[in-house]
């Protein structure tokens, strides 16, 4: 016997399941994690607490700025397709476990 929570969830994840797996919203997903995740990596590096750092950044390498805007872009497209796709399979296995609860 199931629940009226999870005949919802069911009803809801059979209209949903297709448009949720589409990669334009699986960006909605993730996007505020991995933007915020790297502006608090670089409002840490700017901080200015390791001068060290700075000097290295800024002085000696000018082409380390390109590779961390690079790295940037890779680590907020990692976390939005990882994420997204991390909730979509787990409410699919759910949806899956009810099925099969419910024909039981």
């Amino acid at each position: 016997m199931l629940t009226e929570q999870e005949k919802d969830f069911i009803e809801f994840w059979e209209k949903n399941r297709v448009a949720r797996k589409r990669w334009v919203r699986q960006l909605s997903v993730g996007l505020p994690l991995g933007v915020s995740l790297v502006l608090a990596t670089v409002t840490n590096l700017f901080a200015g607490w390791y001068s060290r750092a700075q000097m290295v950044l800024f002085r000696e390498q000018s082409s380390l700025i390109l590779v961390l805007v690079i790295a940037a872009i890779a680590t907020v497209l990692f976390i939005v397709i990882f994420s997204a796709r991390h909730r979509w399979e787990m409410n699919e296995q759910r949806y899956l476990e009810l099925i099969n609860r419910q024909s039981s």
